[in-house]
């Protein structure tokens, strides 16, 4: 059966031919922010090639002194060397001549590609590289080429020849053979100006490189990274001179001049050491300072053996971790403020502390903690902590401040004894047997929040207690015990009568008196 085409209309004809038109300019165009990253990307090349350069001409002049020095030794590799830089700048040169020569097709006589302005130029490369009988893309494919196989025979080390051959590879990625283009074709055919010129950057970065791996291996043909020392000494490297108490000191004992054809003897206070690099550790449960000592036996080139005596101090230390609250740092003036300072890694008997700011004192309490006495409330007071180190100087470890503040009001209670002989607090607000409250001597008062446990001395305070008729009978106590009077009253209360504590006056150990405002509420069980 013949199929009958469908008549395509004129309007529908300009615009299929309108959409051919439109996906052929958005297949040309090239948004300047890829054309801005390629100026991005060939600016950083190029001074990695100016650093990579840097670099080899300290080798070149590390050849020239060595020649002075040593010439008959030295000539041979100095002369590849100079080969290799004699070859290397023919390629790089070549490379920044055709960088030039495409920014001038591109922007005229004037073209410079360090500041090119038809970036997006699509032309220019292929003109160059590509153009028959005149372009340049084989040309420098040969040149890349001849130069990685000149430099694959100064070198044997396979790592090094693998270095070369990618950094210096001609193959055209598998996944475009397809396109059947050569290297030159892959690389610069319709390429924008910016994007080849970046490319040749790129080729005079690996060349640089390149030239300085070489350089190195030949190098070491003439010994150029040798030490020379004229002392040999014995060194203990620890991973760490402060050990956690529970942790282990570790450390590395070797020679400081090292000759790999043997391994000196190691000797721990005249144990041998097994370890064939030299490592050594041992149980930290204790803290405190401790040394270790030891030696090491070296066969010299007379076959006979040299000593070489060792030691090595360290320290293990309780683990520490310090955690403030920052909306917390209050001292109570008047008050002996118990505070832990500590420096992780920093035994306690290395550590002081002084008040740096604000007025009052501090001491230390003899068991690695400090007591702090500030005197003026309502001031900062700055604590300053010092730490000794291995050199025996005394160095800051900062300044911490602190609130003053006057200590809180304590609160008033009965002290007494149950029955199994445990001291209990009575704060009023439910009942309280006869018998208790005649077996306690009097009232104490005392911060007691579950923080803080300060006591208080009481100076005195006031009873109140109420007869059949309703009438108040008050009755103060001169001291922290209850009065004869009061007693007798107690004793005279029936079950769920009560009583009331109040007008207490107390002093706490910052030496302030002060009327507590609470009243206690005694109810007889």
């Amino acid at each position: 059966m013949k199929i009958k085409k469908q008549r395509v209309s004129p309007r529908q004809k300009m615009i299929n031919l309108m959409y051919v038109l439109l996906m052929a300019m958005l297949a040309l165009n090239v948004s300047s922010d890829v054309l801005h990253g390629f100026t991005l990307v060939d600016e950083s090349l190029s001074k990695s090639a100016v650093n990579t350069i840097k670099q080899n001409d300290m080798l070149y002049d590390a050849f020239d002194k060595n020649l002075e020095q040593n010439p008959e030794k030295v000539r041979d590799w100095y002369e590849r060397a100079m080969e290799v830089k004699r070859l290397s700048n023919e390629l790089y040169d070549y490379a920044n001549e055709l960088k030039t020569r495409i920014a001038k097709k591109a922007d005229g006589e004037e073209g410079d590609y360090t500041n090119l302005k038809n970036r997006e130029d699509l032309e220019a490369a292929t003109y160059v590289m590509l153009t028959s009988g005149t372009g340049e893309g084989q040309a420098l494919y040969d040149a890349i080429t001849g130069y990685r196989t000149k430099l694959l025979e100064m070198v044997t080390d396979p790592a090094q020849q693998e270095i070369i051959l990618t950094s210096l590879s001609t193959d055209v990625p598998n996944r475009d053979i397809s396109l059947l283009k050569n290297w030159q074709e892959y690389h610069f055919e319709n390429m924008p100006a910016i994007a080849a010129i970046t490319l040749l950057t790129k080729i005079q970065n690996d060349v640089r490189y390149v030239e300085g791996e070489v350089l190195h291996t030949l190098s070491k043909n003439i010994d150029m990274g040798d030490v020379r020392v004229n002392q040999i000494r014995a060194l203990v490297i620890p991973t760490s001179k402060n050990i956690v108490r529970g942790g282990n000191f570790q450390a590395q004992i070797i020679l400081a001049a090292v000759d790999s054809t043997q391994r000196p003897q190691i000797y721990i206070d005249d144990n041998l050491l097994e370890s064939e690099r030299g490592e050594y550790s041992i149980a930290c449960n204790r803290t405190g300072d401790y040394t270790l000592n030891g030696y090491m036996l070296v066969n010299d080139g007379s076959g006979s053996q040299s000593r070489y005596d060792f030691t090595q101090n360290y320290t293990v230390v309780d683990p520490t971790a310090t955690v403030s609250a920052s909306m917390m740092n209050v001292l109570y003036a008047g008050f002996s403020n118990p505070v832990s300072i500590s420096v992780p890694g920093v035994p306690a008997n290395k550590i002081s502390a002084n008040i740096s700011a604000g007025s009052g004192s501090i001491k230390s309490d003899g068991n690695g903690g400090y007591i702090v006495v500030p005197t003026k409330v309502g001031e900062e007071l700055k604590i300053g902590v010092t730490a000794r180190n291995d050199a025996g100087n005394n160095q800051s470890m900062g300044e911490y401040t602190f609130r003053v503040r006057q200590l809180p009001d304590p609160t008033p209670f009965i002290e007494y004894k149950d029955k199994d002989g445990n001291t209990q607090r009575y704060r009023g607000g439910r009942g309280l047997s006869k018998q208790d409250l005649m077996s306690s001597n009097g009232i104490v008062a005392a911060i007691d929040d579950g923080l803080l446990n300060i006591g208080f001395k009481v100076l005195s305070f006031e009873t109140v207690f109420y007869d059949n008729m309703g009438n108040a009978k008050p009755m103060n106590s001169d001291g922290t015990n209850f009065s004869a009077r009061q007693k007798d009253m107690m004793r005279n209360l029936s079950r769920g009568k009560r009583f009331y504590i109040s007008h207490v006056k107390a002093v706490g150990p910052d030496n302030v008196e002060r009327l507590l405002p609470t009243t206690l509420e005694v109810i007889i069980n």
